[in-house]
């Protein structure tokens, strides 16, 4: 009798541990196709965004009006999902949401729009991809991601970022310009009272990539304030809506002091309509969210590390849509980019299993040692 008891206890054992690797292996699989798909919706933002701003956009404006937008979309996801959720909201953790919502939405996407209106988007993408050294040095101060020096797996992971910087730089710097011609502004729009308008030369150059880096590490910095917002506001389209909320007033705030011409605000049946609601609707919108459910599964550095694939999908696209040729170097660069992306992802899963593996062994050995 007791056999049989040890025996179906030993099944049940081993069902559970099957069970918990599938569900760990499924949502491995999900969060990386979700990334995946953000950032196709990503490189699609960065082609449509710059077409609206060569159409004559102002910048802020196009932010303020792309975070009102997402607002909606998000408030109706919650109403649809998470009617039935609740969580308090104290004056402290509003005061968190507030601060995070301006560094990312708010100021992250103001910086990397009028650095884009300043200098080429070749350039702008080069810089960009210094996201997930950052995301990974503020991961690592804030402890939510270790670096395994003495592993091979932590070695890899080491390397894959390097790979994958070095890959997005050769992809970056080699990319050739558009054989088609510059897209000139619509009949009617204006230039406004923005004051960047006004810059030439050398300090256009210079003030360019320097927002573009400010851009990134605000950015890196949204990324890692997620994980530590889940744990105390768990309603992740709550605390999405709730970000673009605030960030709209915000980024409302900063466009209209800056940005006085009336003329600027209005919006056609045009191209920037067009990038508008695709910003709006399903980057911020949709993708916001499936971006912060990635980062309470996987953590912020493995959501970093996706971002220069935006950078291959865009080339991609620039090829197909607007007869930019690829030479060989932006094609190695692809191939790195993606090799160190599965070298990243490949060590870190190996590094978690070995994690497990350890702690399994430790706690199969303690009722051993209390024994004796």
């Amino acid at each position: 009798m007791c056999h049989l008891e040890r025996s179906s206890l030993s099944t049940m054992a081993c069902i559970m541990k099957l069970y918990i690797a599938l569900k760990g292996s499924a949502i491995r699989h999900q969060v990386l196709l979700a990334m995946t798909f953000i950032q196709f919706g990503f490189a699609g933002m960065t082609l449509i965004s710059k077409a609206a701003l060569n159409d004559g956009m102002n910048p802020l404006v196009f932010n303020a009006y792309r975070q009102v937008i997402a607002t909606f979309v998000l408030a109706l996801l919650v109403l649809l999902m998470e009617r039935k959720k609740s969580g308090s909201l104290p004056f402290s953790l509003f005061c968190k949401i507030f601060v995070a919502a301006l560094l990312g939405p708010t100021l992250s996407l103001d910086l990397y729009y009028v650095a884009l209106h300043l200098t080429s988007a070749t350039f702008a993408a080069a810089i960009l991809n210094s996201i997930p050294v950052v995301t990974f040095v503020l991961a690592i101060i804030m402890g939510l991601e270790t670096v395994g020096w003495r592993s091979f797996y932590g070695g890899l992971k080491i390397l894959g970022i390097v790979v994958t910087v070095g890959g997005s730089m050769l992809l970056s710097f080699y990319r050739r310009p558009s054989t088609g011609q510059p897209h000139s502004p619509s009949p009617g729009s204006s230039e406004g009272t923005f004051f960047v308008n006004k810059l030439e030369g050398r300090t256009r150059s210079i003030l360019g990539p320097v927002l573009m880096l400010l851009s990134a590490i605000c950015w890196s910095t949204w990324l890692v304030v997620q994980s530590k917002l889940l744990e105390l506001y768990p309603a992740r389209l709550r605390l999405s809506a709730l970000q673009c909320l605030i960030s709209s007033v915000q980024s409302t705030i900063i466009a209209v002091a800056l940005e006085r011409e009336p003329n600027s605000w209005k919006i056609r049946w045009d191209i920037k309509l067009a990038s508008l609601a695709y910003c709006g609707v399903f980057v911020t919108g949709a993708a916001y969210g499936l971006q912060i459910w990635c980062i309470e599964k996987k953590g912020p550095f493995y959501v970093s590390m996706f971002s220069p694939l935006a950078l291959v999908l865009t080339a991609i696209f620039s090829a197909i849509f607007w007869a930019e040729r690829l030479n060989w170097q932006s094609i190695l660069g692809g191939i790195l980019i993606v090799g160190g992306l599965y070298g990243v992802l490949w060590g870190r899963n190996k590094a978690e299993k070995q994690e497990i593996h350890n702690s399994e062994s430790q706690t199969e050995q303690s009722p051993d040692i209390e024994k004796k």
